[in-house]
């Protein structure tokens, strides 16, 4: 049996919370791991397991941060749906109008591209080899000017689904000009601060207390982000090698990528509860509204499902069958899908995360009334399947999140 499973296997008995005590240094390093049921009021129960910072021996709790990747992509689309709301922006328009210059794919240079087919995956961007990773300096329209980033198969407007981290970056930059604001401070401002959650994209915007918390995320034995020593990070953003990390460079509405819409979230278990708890309750979170229930049910729909032919199973759509607006549909039914990690025909909307050893999902079950939000790290990069889509051990991390719902 893989090793990491073993460990988890014999931790899911455990149901205190770790403190943040130190452990010490002479202690085998555990992953972080941590976990939160909840329902529409209140939580349920919390898990927390290993060490939040190896090299100091600080334990894990559910109130520390964590690049919590891919689940971003869902708190970018609250951020929009605000906007919907405003009247600033609109799900159907061609986004060129937003940034003054035009988006096409070079193959279908007469179809516009919608903000809707950028949340659901659907506007025909590719990743191109990480070409969503633009420098400080550099902008959004130069990266997409490379026809890696362009799928000549299949254009917008054909409902055809492509997982791609790349619809975020240009998201990003809409935001920034519509807002005529920062990336990440409207997003801390606006769609973070009103749930009362301490959580930030790229270290900036957080507070002190939430720096001092940050999750080391390893991987290999090393650390690969976060290793921040109770300090905020020279540079937040990407620099090309010898270039200097100078904020004032930035241009609004140039590169709607520096502060990592697609993956860039750091946030804890515990944050992303409360998040879970406003989507559960139509867009009100403990009296306060932050979405119409209109703009809940938007996000939430199924925008595209799967129908054997409009999109891919595996490979670069990582087995999704049914999506809405950066929201997932699990046990969806679709023809010849395996998207219940539970393994309880249970109906979860929501999104999962994975990149830098870390595996996370934030899920709610409407029909129940009940979420669950977890994240595991120190993970290798390749991982045993399960008997879903998902991994074996993002099996195992949902379904012992899933447990505390009724404990």
């Amino acid at each position: 049996m893989n090793r990491w499973i073993a460990s988890s296997l014999s931790l899911l008995a455990m149901t205190a919370v770790a403190s943040c005590a130190t452990v010490p240094s002479s202690q085998p390093s555990l992953p972080a791991q941590s976990a939160v049921a909840f329902d529409r009021t209140s939580e349920r129960g919390a898990w927390s397991q290993g060490l939040a910072d190896p090299a100091t021996g600080r334990m894990v709790t559910p109130d520390d941060p964590v690049r919590i990747a891919s689940i971003s992509k869902l708190v970018v689309a609250i951020g929009v749906m605000k906007l919907v709301e405003q009247g600033s922006v609109d799900l159907d328009e061609d986004v060129s109008r937003y940034l003054d210059w035009p988006v096409r794919n070079p193959a279908f240079l007469d179809r516009p591209i919608t903000l809707r087919m950028l949340l659901s995956h659907t506007s025909s961007l590719r990743d191109g080899d990480d070409a969503y990773v633009v420098p400080l300096g550099a902008s959004v329209k130069e990266a997409l000017g490379d026809p890696a980033v362009w799928d000549s198969g299949h254009g917008p407007g054909e409902g055809y689904f492509a997982y791609s981290n790349f619809n975020f970056p240009l998201v990003g930059s809409i935001i920034e000009k519509v807002t005529r604001e920062r990336f990440d401070i409207w997003m801390r401002r606006e769609v973070l601060e009103p749930m009362k959650i301490d959580s930030c994209f790229n270290w900036p915007t957080c507070s002190d207390d939430a720096i001092a918390r940050a999750v080391v995320l390893m991987q290999g034995g090393k650390a690969v982000r976060d290793d921040l020593h109770g300090k905020r990070p020279d540079c937040p953003v990407f620099v090309r090698d010898g270039e200097a990390c100078d904020l004032a460079r930035w241009r609004l509405g140039e590169n709607g990528a520096l502060f990592s819409p697609q993956g860039g979230l750091r946030v804890s278990a515990r944050g992303l509860a409360r998040v879970g708890r406003m989507l559960l309750n139509g867009g009100t979170l403990d009296g306060v509204q932050i979405l119409s229930p209109h703009s809940v049910e938007t996000m939430l729909a199924p925008a595209w499902r799967f129908d054997g032919r409009n999109g891919s199973r595996g490979g670069e759509s990582y087995g999704v069958c049914s999506y809405g607006l950066a929201v997932r549909q699990l046990a969806s039914g679709a023809p010849g899908c395996a998207d219940d990690p539970e393994g309880k025909g249970h109906q979860w909307a929501g999104h999962a995360g994975d990149a830098y050893g870390l595996r996370s999902g934030l899920w709610i079950d409407r029909k129940r009334g009940v979420g669950i939000a977890y994240f595991d790290t120190g993970l290798p990069a390749e991982l045993p399947p399960g008997k879903s889509s998902f991994s074996a051990p993002e099996e195992q991390a949902f379904r012992r999140a899933a447990d505390l719902i009724d404990r």
